[in-house]
């Protein structure tokens, strides 16, 4: 199963967005662990609330420093954010109420895949814009 990990190629330059960036990888490769070892569905739906948990409060944070900031491409920036929480919460849903099958597994997967895209693209443009507003 795929690890997940900030790498310095998707660090932001924000230590909030990146420290959470972080923290995100690290619920998404729990789950992904406890699926793949067929943990009990308490152990999944502990770490599958936890991550919609996180996810919301995430993107939260980021909307609140663009926001704050001014940020020019904020609209385009929250209905990414929340067409994103839409989808996962719907994929965790299934792997919560039909167990971790492969083709559930599959979407989680793609999933955070969009999430890496995301960050390497906008989350480094919203950093290196938050980094401009602090110089």
């Amino acid at each position: 199963m795929a690890r997940y990990e900030l790498t310095k190629k998707l660090e932001t330059g924000n230590a909030i967005i990146d420290g959470e960036h972080r923290e995100l990888f690290a619920a998404v490769n729990k789950l992904l662990d406890a699926c793949s070892k067929g943990e009990g569905r308490t152990s999944m739906d502990e770490t599958i609330k936890f991550l919609n948990n996180y996810v919301d409060q995430h993107f939260s944070h980021e909307e609140q420093l663009q926001r704050k900031s001014g940020y020019p491409d904020f609209a385009s920036h929250k209905a990414f954010h929340e067409q994103y929480k839409k989808t996962l919460k719907e994929i965790t849903a299934r792997i919560s109420s039909e167990g971790p099958t492969i083709v559930e597994l599959g979407k989680l997967n793609g999933h955070i895949s969009v999430l890496v895209s995301h960050i390497s693209m906008v989350d480094k443009k919203l950093g290196a814009f938050l980094n401009q507003e602090k110089a």
